[in-house]
């Protein structure tokens, strides 16, 4: 990997040059990821799209597309490919998000740069790369069925945990990881790698403490029966008077007692909670306490203490609580609300800048003229 001045600024990634194939979901979130801390991602988009491919989601501005400018690019052209040629041949790695075999169809698969050995090539897709569904259409909901994940979640019926644990915790975190992790590898051997990069694998892979558990026997295979899915009346969540709702994470035996002192209750008055069999009884007489008062009564109760009791918030109430405002968790970009970039660096943090411009073909490679 060659070692450059960057043009964004001293992020940690500052030099670092990525060739992103416009996509949904877990790839923009990668290149985000990237380019909140440095990297220069130059997105390439259908021509006329903006980099906004977002006819499903139908929103004038994807958060997920800041901090890169974009290149509209027919890839049905052979002038539009050879321009993507050109750039990716500039670039350190490239991350696309097409079923497996379109790229090759396009001419710009990992295999067709012989002559940069130290490419990362990063491939997002649900299934992987190879397997009897590689070619078949899914999305969150469908990867996480497959990967034990959907079913361990949820009462009567499995939950639906947005797509944030597939697209982008099995997804977009991994596939930025894994290019972190091939970039290392190129800058210490010069050689590059395909990092193929599937939600089915890092949702498995997230899921490690809990298939640890099931097959230790310490995990079952129904919903709200284990120590973390709801069962336990001390890790859950309860109604309150007013109609919202308190998290309780009481787990550990000092914060239990903490919890039950700031419900009222004395601790002789309440069964064992060691013994699953008290559970119900125990979930029973802290739903009704909770049900005495409003959540925000609970919420100054529990304030400052070790409970583990918190309200559970809106979004326009999580940007405004206290503990993320002190800690900038959100920024306003252009009059937007979004989440600033984590993790925090203490010497070359990330910074989420706003999108980038439509520029030309021609622009982006001026701009990488040093390889040309």
């Amino acid at each position: 990997m060659i070692k450059r001045t960057g043009a964004k600024g001293a992020g940690p990634l500052s030099g670092l040059r990525i060739v992103e194939i416009s996509g949904l979901g877990p790839t923009p979130f990668a290149a985000m990821c990237l380019a909140d801390f440095g990297a220069e991602v130059i997105r390439i988009a259908r021509p006329g799209s903006g980099g906004a491919e977002n006819h499903v989601l139908g929103l004038e501005v994807d958060v997920l597309d800041r901090g890169r400018d974009v290149v509209e690019v027919d890839l049905k052209s052979d002038a539009g490919r050879e321009a993507v040629r050109t750039l990716i041949a500039c670039a350190d790695g490239v991350i696309e998000g097409m079923r497996p075999g379109v790229m090759e169809r396009l001419g710009l698969g990992p295999d067709d740069f012989p002559d940069h050995p130290a490419l990362v090539y990063g491939r997002m897709t649900g299934w992987g790369q190879e397997g009897p569904l590689s070619q078949t259409a899914g999305h969150d909901i469908n990867y996480l069925s497959l990967t034990g994940a959907l079913h361990a979640m949820g009462g009567e019926a499995p939950a639906i945990p947005l797509n944030l644990l597939g697209d982008f915790g099995g997804g977009g975190i991994y596939l930025a990881f894994g290019m972190l992790a091939a970039l290392w590898r190129a800058r210490e051997t010069g050689q590059g790698q395909v990092v193929d990069c599937a939600i089915t694998d890092g949702v498995a892979h997230l899921m490690a403490m809990i298939t640890g558990m099931a097959g230790q026997g310490a995990w079952t295979d129904r919903r709200q029966a284990n120590l973390l899915d709801g069962a336990a009346p001390f890790y859950t969540v309860y109604e309150c008077a007013c109609g919202g709702h308190m998290a309780v994470g009481a787990l550990e035996p000092q914060f239990y007692t903490v919890l039950i002192a700031g419900l009222g209750f004395a601790p002789e008055a309440l069964p064992a909670r060691e013994a699953r069999a008290n559970w119900p009884a125990l979930r029973d007489a802290f739903a009704d306490r909770f049900a005495t008062r409003s959540r925000d009564d609970w919420t100054e109760v529990f304030a400052g203490s070790d409970a583990c009791a918190t309200p559970v918030l809106s979004i326009a109430e999580a940007i405004a609580h206290p503990q993320n405002a002190e800690r900038g968790a959100y920024v306003d970009l252009d009059g937007l609300a979004q989440p600033a970039p984590a993790p925090r660096l203490s010497a070359t943090p990330g910074q989420a800048c706003a999108q980038g411009r439509r520029i030309s073909a021609a622009e982006a490679l001026a701009r990488w003229s040093d390889c040309v």
